[in-house]
């Protein structure tokens, strides 16, 4: 096997490893009792300054191990911001369900009032992490987030837009009112749009993967978000991965019947 092959699978496994641990920890966190989950973030804000330093750090530095630096420091960095949407902190100022008839404008409206304050912070902490990065020859923590960003609006779009698997289950008891929001629907214009950006972009980091530690491990990423993508259509239900790090009493709801069936 090549250097290059060897260093793609480390690079591989290193961020599938992250991104299940690291989902898992934070649905584990949410079975924090609900008046604790204000505290829990507070708590775990050192992790998002060591992530800040973390990227600052690694921009100005190259090589395998500055690439790992920049890319588990944008990882912590997001993960904070995932632990503050499921915990109800930072959401959006809509938090009711879906008003009954609503359509075009004013459900867009809606809907997007439920998640549109953590979407702007995201957004915000990725223009500063690129102005902290500017011009700094690693640019691996930039693009980790990016990608994290992108196809996380683009999930979100698509499950408004219609999905037929919304994985719903992984909604903590206290955003159940999203649910409503969400549609279920065999395709819709965007998903194939979503697929093939995807494929591009996979494409692109594909020409460097074998030979460069960072493209390893930004491609790694966009091919687990494009895993991600494919959930959304496939009967699988994706929120099997997680059932150990979730509540027992969720875990128990989940074995039943699925409450999008037969919409």
């Amino acid at each position: 096997m090549s250097a290059g092959m060897t260093g793609f699978l480390l690079a591989a496994a290193f961020v599938t490893f992250v991104w299940f641990f690291s989902t898992g920890a934070i649905l584990w966190l949410n079975r924090l009792p609900r008046e604790h989950h204000e505290g829990a973030v507070v708590v775990a804000t050192p992790v998002l300054a060591v992530g800040a330093c973390g990227l600052i750090v690694a921009a100005g530095e190259t090589g395998p191990a500055a690439a790992y630096l920049a890319f588990l420091s944008a990882i912590l960095v997001w993960g904070w911001h995932e632990l503050s949407f499921l915990m109800g902190v930072v959401t959006g100022p809509n938090r009711e369900p879906l008003p009954a008839g609503a359509r075009g404008w004013s459900r867009f409206r809606a809907s997007a009032g439920t998640v549109i304050h953590h979407e702007v912070a995201l957004f915000a902490t990725l223009g500063l992490i690129a102005l902290l990065s500017w011009g700094a020859p690693n640019q691996v923590g930039v693009w980790t987030f990016a990608i994290l960003f992108a196809m996380r609006l683009s999930t979100k779009l698509n499950i408004y837009l219609g999905v037929s698997n919304l994985s719903s289950e992984m909604l903590p008891p206290h955003l159940g009112y999203m649910k409503s929001h969400f549609r279920k629907a065999p395709m819709n214009p965007l998903y194939p749009v979503s697929l093939a950006l995807s494929l591009l972009l996979i494409a692109w980091l594909g020409r460097h993967a074998f030979d460069d530690t960072g493209a390893a491990l930004l491609l790694s990423l966009a091919l687990l978000g494009l895993l991600e993508h494919g959930f959304m259509m496939l009967p699988f239900r994706d929120h099997e991965l997680w059932k150990w790090a979730m509540p027992m009493h969720e875990r128990q709801s989940q074995t039943g019947r699925n409450p999008w069936d037969g919409l």
